[in-house]
């Protein structure tokens, strides 16, 4: 059995739905360790998979056995976001257990590779959708 989760979600999320969003993050993935899924993929993107990433980061804090997969469309991401959120993707990037870029640089198409990429490694999927279309909708149909 494939004991993975990857995460897909949207980059813009209200500031008052990012608390509970949180807290639902945090009780979907204790419930998923529950069951023996150990090993969660990210995207590393804003937004959340920011969110989550960090609340798999939470987890393994009590869970040692718990591995945190980035799976990042390029080494060029971060292109012109603001230093506040480079920041924090840095220190997401240092507590990873392992990075995966699907291509060096970017192009149109790399993003929808990577979420192919998590999609196909895993036998679970949290997301956080409240639109039918974009790359969101795209993974959770491809999924």
């Amino acid at each position: 059995m494939n004991r993975t989760c990857f995460f897909t979600g949207h980059r813009i999320i209200r500031n008052e739905h990012k608390e509970i969003l949180g807290t639902r993050l945090h009780n979907k993935i204790q419930h998923l360790i529950t069951l023996g899924i150990t090993h969660f993929i990210a995207g590393g993107a804003l937004g959340f998979d920011t969110l989550a990433a960090n609340a798999v980061i939470e987890a393994r804090n009590n869970n040692p056995e718990i591995i945190l997969t980035l799976a990042l469309p390029c080494k060029t991401q971060t292109s012109g976001w603001h230093k506040k959120d480079i920041n924090e993707y840095e220190r997401i990037l240092s507590l990873a257990d392992e990075v995966i870029y699907v291509s060096e640089e970017y192009y149109d198409g790399c993003m929808q590779k990577r979420n192919r990429y998590m999609a196909d490694n895993s036998s679970h999927c949290i997301f956080y959708m409240t639109s039918p279309r974009g790359g969101t909708a795209y993974t959770i149909k491809y999924a």
